[in-house]
């Protein structure tokens, strides 16, 4: 009524809508109520074991909220209780261009990130025409917006029950990461790492030897800067004190911090103001190309010279994905790759041209260039007769222009296979056009992240990590770096760990048909090979 207008309902939260006769204590019509459920009620109750024969037995909060909604509305007559999720557009519009401090405008559209225009409408499949109807009004929807939900309309909300229930048999057992190679101390490791590149595979060898490493510099004497860009870190971060620790005691300490990236802009506004406050130079990458690569440069002070160290990664400086997530990083003394991670360093917090890189691959510069030569690199190796192959894993594959050299590579007989844990917009498999590309997607107890480029180049088999998917605002919007792996121990082990075992595996793979859809590939009698137990 005019005193109660339809609420702001808040992005992703639950709710429901009440549809009731009869008169309240002050003689109003029932009509329509909009019930918000507080976030500080639980989503899963357990059933206390005292009131229920079965061992583990939970009850949703919604089931709570039909059952006795008339508890709610004493002495109305409830018709009907539907629960219903709206989301929100969570895209911050900030014109890059226009504003004078990038912070301050981004601390200003966060408060209104739960109010974004509505883009879509979770129901319960039960709900009557009428209230269907009152809501995609309400929030100026369509009927294509509205999605009718047999149960739940959050099943994120289940990610709870697996720590409520204690049955060990039906849980992945605890696993401790691999610790072999951090028999050393903090001392040894600058020296260990001039004397051989160091590959790190996560979650299946610790993130701790990353941490060490900035931790150690900012110990260290010798060091004298410290260069990390900052996408996704978290809340509490050991890297983030290792950084602040290093200020204190006087090393030019420089972090380039993305404000833009999606869903951390207040931690990473947080971090900033930290660092800041410490005495660290901090950076917010360039206007209008988020800063996405994963780039560690430390300088060391060694007989009266400088010398490089660098981290380069798939994944983030994230102590808590590190642990969820599949990524490679690659700690190296090379001078190339220092020298030019230097230079990129020098791109982002100042001004002037640099010449091209010859051993990185850079976005938005020559990344997208040197993917699709080598693809075409490959094509001319199959037209001599060579032996031609690619094997590329990402998390998505959009980039059009990508997508149609690797047809024209399949055409000509090059053999392609791609592992794509999420989107891919190529097709496999088309007669005349795909036959030679298989499409993989691994599913599993981690996430697979890690980015990979193989090409076998005539047997010289390039081997690129990288932070970047073949996207166009991965080739063409952020900066991005794509690593070669030049030793040729660990090159073997990014191709084994990295790629065969996923083109191996038929228990969490699956594969993508010709017409889009993905079957699993377990057989019933073949010997079961899953990548991930293999690598664990």
């Amino acid at each position: 009524d005019p005193a109660h207008p339809f609420p702001r309902v808040l992005n992703k939260s639950l709710n429901f809508i009440v549809n009731m006769n009869g008169k309240d204590s002050f003689g109003r019509e029932g009509r329509i109520a909009i019930l918000q459920a507080p976030k500080s009620l639980p989503r899963i109750i357990q059933v206390p074991d005292h009131i229920t024969s079965a061992k583990n037995e939970f009850i949703l909060l919604s089931v709570f909220v039909e059952v006795f909604a008339n508890l709610i509305f004493p002495g109305m007559e409830i018709k009907e209780v539907s629960q219903f999720r709206l989301t929100r557009n969570s895209d911050l519009f900030v014109d890059e261009e226009e504003v004078t401090d990038l912070r301050k405008t981004l601390r200003g559209e966060l408060t209104q990130r739960n109010f974004g225009d509505a883009v879509r409408l979770e129901v319960s499949q039960a709900i009557s025409t009428e209230c269907l109807n009152l809501l995609i009004n309400q929030f100026n929807l369509m009927q294509s917006d509205c999605y009718l939900v047999d149960g739940p309309v959050n099943l994120a909300r289940l990610m709870k029950l697996p720590e409520m229930i204690n049955e060990p048999n039906l849980k992945f057992a605890t696993f401790i990461p691999e610790n072999e190679i951090f028999t050393f101390n903090e001392a040894e490791l600058f020296e260990k790492i001039k004397k051989e590149d160091i590959l790190l595979h996560h979650p299946y060898q610790s993130f701790d030897i990353v941490a060490k490493f900035i931790n150690s510099a900012a110990n260290d004497p010798s060091v004298v800067a410290i260069n990390l860009t900052i996408y996704r870190t978290g809340n509490t971060s050991q890297l983030m004190q290792s950084l602040m620790n290093a200020a204190k005691k006087g090393k030019e300490v420089t972090a380039i911090v993305e404000l833009m990236a999606r869903f951390e802009e207040e931690t990473n506004i947080n971090w900033a103001s930290r660092l800041e406050e410490i005495g660290v130079h901090v950076i917010f990458g360039v206007v209008g190309n988020k800063t996405h690569a994963k780039m560690c440069l430390i300088v060391r002070k060694e007989s009266g010279m400088l010398k490089s160290y660098v981290h380069l990664g798939t994944g983030n400086y994230h102590p808590t994905t590190a642990k969820l997530y599949t990524d490679f990083g690659l700690l190296t003394a090379e001078n190339n790759i220092c020298s030019e991670v230097h230079k990129i360093f020098r791109q982002l917090t100042g001004l002037g041209n640099s010449k091209p890189l010859r051993v990185l691959w850079q976005s938005p510069f020559k990344l997208h260039t040197n993917v699709i030569k080598a693809i075409n690199t490959e094509v001319k190796h199959a037209k001599n007769g060579n032996k031609a192959r690619i094997i590329a894993r990402m998390n998505s594959l959009v980039e059009i222009k990508t997508i149609n050299a690797l047809y024209k590579a399949s055409q000509k007989g090059v053999k392609i296979d791609l592992i794509i844990r999420g989107i891919c917009m190529l097709k496999p498999g088309v007669p005349g056009l795909s036959e030679n590309i298989t499409v993989r997607s691994t599913i599993g107890r981690f996430l697979e992240h890690s980015r990979i480029f193989f090409f076998k180049n005539n047997g010289a088999n390039d081997v690129f990590l990288s932070s970047a998917d073949w996207m166009d605002r991965n080739f063409f919007r952020r900066v991005e770096i794509a690593f070669p792996i030049l030793n040729s121990k660990l090159k073997r082990r990014v191709i084994n760990e990295g790629l065969n075992v996923h083109l191996k595996d038929n228990y969490l793979s699956w594969k993508m048909k010709n017409d889009g859809v993905y079957k699993i590939r377990r057989n019933i009698g073949e010997r079961k090979f899953s990548s991930q137990e293999y690598l664990l």
